[in-house]
């Protein structure tokens, strides 16, 4: 058996359940417990691979750390300030609320101009396609699998970012949903490869975002890729850290080529830079 095909191997094991992943204290995303951030929450002594944590009625990511387990907790833009718990039930049936603070963060106005007046105010036909397309979306981002995530990411492609994440966006002087992800001023054409293992949950070309690749990373973890002028994977295909995903396109609603890179965890959508390894986030 060829080392390639090996490590593959391993890989859909992974997926299946059946290896057993911890993850070390390096790997763990930057707490950041603002709206659109990320709360690392400590879990009491006792919890383990069998206990469960929930935020806002929805399992969350744990994660066994050097010092302990703990829950990776998804904060949705529209999230309070304030006060917070994540509900904890331990493997003997116990449960405890872990308290945290969600902190105020105000983001920046970004205006655009788009010529095509249906990506900005879509007609009837329009609006039933987007419909449509957004039950398959939202399944995609609430898909939970029993992987276990690798939490320290590569960027999936090269260029300086055109649009931060949480961005309020104002499109043609009407006011619109924030930006829930980051693009990437990549050139047309330019690859766009896998930050971290996974698996291809959905391939799709859907009016606003284009052709679009979701992978599952496990957990509730999911990585949106969108405006891809071609897409290089199946779905249900596993991937490896750099493995090719496809290329920077400008389909859908865009401006100019680039990669709009998402990231959802527990069906929230977050700044996927606070997932970025030391390395990757030195690159900036």
């Amino acid at each position: 058996m060829s080392q390639k095909l090996a490590s593959r191997l391993v890989a859909a094991l992974l997926w299946l359940g059946t290896v057993l992943v911890t993850a070390p204290a390096h790997a763990l995303p930057r707490h950041d417990p603002v709206p659109g951030g990320v709360a690392v929450i400590a879990l009491p002594a006792g919890f383990d691979a069998q206990g469960e944590a929930r935020f806002a009625g929805r399992p969350v990511l744990t994660v066994q750390a050097a010092d302990g387990w703990r829950a990776i907790v998804g904060l949705p833009l529209g999230q309070t300030p304030g006060p917070a718990a994540v509900h904890v039930r331990l493997a003997d049936g116990r449960t405890q609320n872990v308290g945290f603070k969600v902190l105020a963060r105000q983001y920046p106005v970004q205006r655009l101009t788009i010529t095509d007046q249906d990506k900005v105010t879509p007609s009837p036909e329009s609006l039933k396609r987007i419909e449509r397309e957004q039950v398959e979306i939202l399944a995609a981002f609430r898909h939970r699998s029993a992987g276990a995530p690798t939490l320290a990411f590569a960027m999936p492609a090269a260029g300086p970012l055109s649009s931060n994440f949480g961005l309020k966006r104002v499109i043609n002087g009407q006011a619109r949903s924030p930006h829930s992800g980051i693009d990437i001023a990549a050139p047309a054409g330019a690859p766009i490869t896998a930050p971290a293992p996974g698996r291809v949950l959905r391939v799709g070309d859907y009016f606003f975002t284009g052709n679009t690749v979701f992978v599952d990373h496990g957990q509730g973890l999911v990585t949106l890729y969108c405006h891809l002028s071609r897409v290089a994977v199946r779905e249900g295909q596993v991937l490896e850290t750099g493995d090719a995903i496809g290329n920077v396109g400008s389909t859908g609603r865009a401006t100019g080529p680039h990669l709009h890179w998402a990231l959802s965890l527990n069906d929230a959508r977050v700044d996927p830079r606070l997932f970025l390894a030391p390395a990757a986030q030195a690159a900036r």
